[in-house]
């Protein structure tokens, strides 16, 4: 990193990748959501500068820097990957904060566009940054909506909160349970080591793109139901036989899932605080997958070979995950099976044609930290 570089503001912070246990398209709608951070990150080494530019570039796109002046960070016509970067700190000078300068080099090994929240780990990495590098103070609750910020008004995706909250607020052998009506949060433990279970996730090759429409389109149609139940959002909806009313077909399946997934999500909650067999909340997430699928349409054919292969290889529960329209399943697997279970997807993908699935086991890890 060249231009102005101050030798003493400098470090290298990392931020997670997540995987929901349960709770999908549920932040933008005040509701629930259960997720756990991964052991995959993106990781941002920093320096400050005082040549009022911001650098960015990554080791994934070599070649690709990206130099904007950070007073016209508003009109930059920079796209792809340098975007969610510039974004942040776009976000940061918009809210005030005084930035001399900065120089990011971007690294990761949270797979892009398998639903498992690369977008955000790279924002969130670029927002503790440059919180710890300048020492602004920033609260985490503005960082993860810096995040928010960035994703929505600068790259173009109608996401809610969950991503940048679970890249933040993890922490190691926990699920982190979040309220987002009430803007509350609460570590669950979840240890399924210890119970002789795994958490396999099937990244099944097929990427998706949270800025291409599908996922703002649900969540208009979310808005458009609960106006329609004479409700500010469908977490006032606790009883799913209410979206009935709704006479349009496809706000009610809409509504369904939202009302029925944040029941779903305390249901898991209620069973992992209890200490019980954590097989237990297998056949809600299999509910979870099928509500995603039939009431969401968000799903995809490999999305679905995968969760029926892995069920049919033993899995107590699978379920895809993330914004849907391509990424990956979870599949909650006895420990000594995941390779079968893996073996099972990746046959019922060579027979169908599809693309060679990814799988790896999922460890509930820390939040977004300085490394060095």
């Amino acid at each position: 990193m060249t231009g102005g570089e101050s030798p003493v503001r400098q470090g290298v912070w990392a931020a997670p990748g997540r995987v929901n246990i349960i709770g999908e398209h549920t932040d933008y709608n005040d509701g629930y959501a259960l997720p756990i951070a991964l052991p995959q990150t993106v990781t941002c080494a920093a320096r400050g500068t005082t040549d009022g530019r911001v650098r960015v570039s990554s080791r994934q796109h070599p070649g690709e820097t990206a130099t904007e002046p950070l007073d016209a960070l508003a009109d930059s016509q920079v796209t792809g990957w340098a975007r969610y970067p510039l974004g942040v700190v776009h976000e940061y000078v918009r809210r005030g904060h005084e930035i001399p300068g900065v120089a990011v080099e971007l690294d990761g090994t949270v797979p892009v566009g398998a639903g498992l929240s690369s977008s955000a780990a790279v924002e969130c990495a670029v927002a503790i940054a440059l919180r710890d590098l300048f020492e602004l103070p920033v609260t985490d609750a503005e960082l993860i909506d810096i995040g928010r910020a960035a994703e929505n008004s600068y790259v173009g995706a109608a996401t809610g909160t969950l991503d940048q909250s679970a890249s933040v607020l993890c922490t190691a052998g926990h699920a982190l349970f979040l309220d987002f009506g009430k803007g509350e949060h609460a570590q669950v433990p979840f240890d399924l080591a210890a119970a002789g279970l795994a958490l396999l996730v099937v990244d099944t090759n097929t990427p998706h793109q949270l800025s291409d429409g599908g996922y703002g389109r649900r969540r208009t149609e979310c808005e458009q139901a609960a106006a329609g139940l004479g409700v500010r959002s469908l977490r006032e909806i606790t009883d799913v036989t209410d979206v009935d009313r709704l006479t349009d077909p496809v706000l009610r399946r809409r509504a369904r899932h939202i009302v029925s997934d944040n029941a779903r999500v305390l249901a898991v909650v209620e069973a992992l605080r209890r200490g019980g067999d954590p097989r237990a909340i297998g056949p809600i997430l299999t509910a979870g997958h099928a509500s995603l699928r039939d009431d969401f349409e968000i799903s995809t054919p490999q999305l679905d070979a995968a969760v029926e292969a892995a069920l049919s290889a033993g899995a107590y529960g699978a379920r895809m995950v993330g914004g849907g329209f391509g990424g990956s399943i979870i599949a909650l697997t006895a420990a000594d099976r995941t390779e079968q279970t893996a073996r099972a997807v990746e046959q019922r993908f060579r027979d169908a044609g599809f693309a060679a699935p990814r799988t790896f086991v999922a460890v509930p890890s820390a939040g977004a930290h300085r490394v060095s």
